[in-house]
């Protein structure tokens, strides 16, 4: 019995399809055009980690929102980090991925204290009661999980540009407008591209408080998770790939329209960029969560337990931001009666 192969495109997975027109691989999705002659899956990987068997390990779940999460035998939890809901143990560590890289955590709980009370600072249309009233709720250490990806992006991309000059005769202003098309093409190589593995930390927090600086990367030990917690993937390898693969092909593409530079105006037309891979890692990196209470409502906070980069969303006084509003709108008023006054004067 014959059977039909599907063709991935390296770049956003999708079926790639042989173009008759330019007799090429081609994917319908993103425009990605290979070669069929030296097209191949190199752009797979294995999963290279082994299983984690650890009696010192207890797993907790969480009553709310399900989520399971990981500490040595002597950190008690009584709270889940993410939604500050009671937590139970429910067993040993077994049958997950153990993280082959960790980065220990580098800054301490008063220190992630700290920076929320920064991160309060100069926020105009911050109501007052927040500041006041708000109290943290939940403050934990957790190493969140993330896959990470090394690999190579090979690029080529079209371009309509134009260049503009003006000049005068000496009898009429000219405008000469010249038009290319431009090439470029290169290779860059990345390294320890992070995609978090764990659908319980929100992605905007989770990419918000990147990158981490791998200089500080460990083997992983189970003593790193000593009075700290640590999440259990619960995104495949699969989907993470497909996200990494869009952030390389992103970041592939603009390096390479940095190069196209010196035009007035400058367009891509088209692209191609084949991402290949090696081998990736499953790694644990350090984030301290803040969870604070405020007229009935939790605010989640993250803090990048290496570099201290702090992020979260905070209330808006409406008053205070119908107030800016008028200030501005009153602003331009004035601003605009004296222009028509000094034009008045001038005539």
């Amino acid at each position: 019995m014959s059977e039909l192969k599907d063709f991935k495109c390296p770049n956003c997975s999708g079926r790639l399809e042989f173009d008759a027109t330019t007799q090429k691989l081609k994917c319908p999705y993103c425009d990605g055009t290979f070669d069929p002659d030296v097209f191949d899956e190199g752009h797979s990987f294995t999963v290279s980690n082994e299983e984690w068997k650890d009696d010192n390990i207890v797993v907790y779940t969480c009553r709310s929102c399900g989520g399971t999460i990981m500490a040595d035998k002597d950190t008690a939890a009584s709270s889940c980090p993410y939604c500050g809901n009671p937590v139970v143990m429910t067993s040993n560590v077994s049958g997950v991925y153990k993280p082959k890289k960790v980065i220990p955590f580098k800054l301490n709980k008063k220190q992630a204290v700290e920076r929320y009370k920064d991160h309060l600072k100069g926020k105009l249309l911050l109501p007052d009661a927040f500041k006041n009233e708000a109290t943290i709720n939940e403050i934990k250490g957790i190493y969140v999980p993330y896959w990470i990806f090394n690999g190579k992006a090979n690029a080529r991309r079209w371009y309509d540009a134009t260049r503009v000059r003006f000049y005068s005769d000496g009898e009429f202003d000219c405008t000469e407008t010249s038009y290319f098309k431009l090439f470029r093409a290169g290779s860059v190589r990345f390294e320890a591209v992070p995609v978090d593995a764990s659908s319980k930390i929100k992605d905007d927090l989770a990419q918000s408080i990147e990158p981490f600086d791998t200089k500080d990367v460990k083997d992983f030990s189970s003593n790193y998770l000593a009075g700290y917690y640590a999440d259990k993937y619960d995104i495949d390898v699969e989907d993470s790939r497909k996200i990494a693969n869009e952030r390389i092909a992103n970041s592939t593409a603009s390096l390479i329209d940095m190069t196209a530079s010196g035009y007035n105006s400058c367009i891509p037309t088209s692209s191609s960029i084949f991402i290949s891979q090696g081998e990736q890692e499953y790694v644990m990196y350090p984030v301290w969560l803040l969870n604070v209470k405020y007229n009935g409502q939790m605010y989640t906070f993250a803090m990048n337990g290496q570099t201290g980069k702090f992020v979260g969303n905070l209330p808006a006084d409406r008053s205070k931001a119908a107030g800016v509003l008028l200030s501005v709108f009153f602003g331009v008023l004035i601003v605009a009666c004296l222009i028509q006054f000094v034009l008045l004067m001038m005539r």
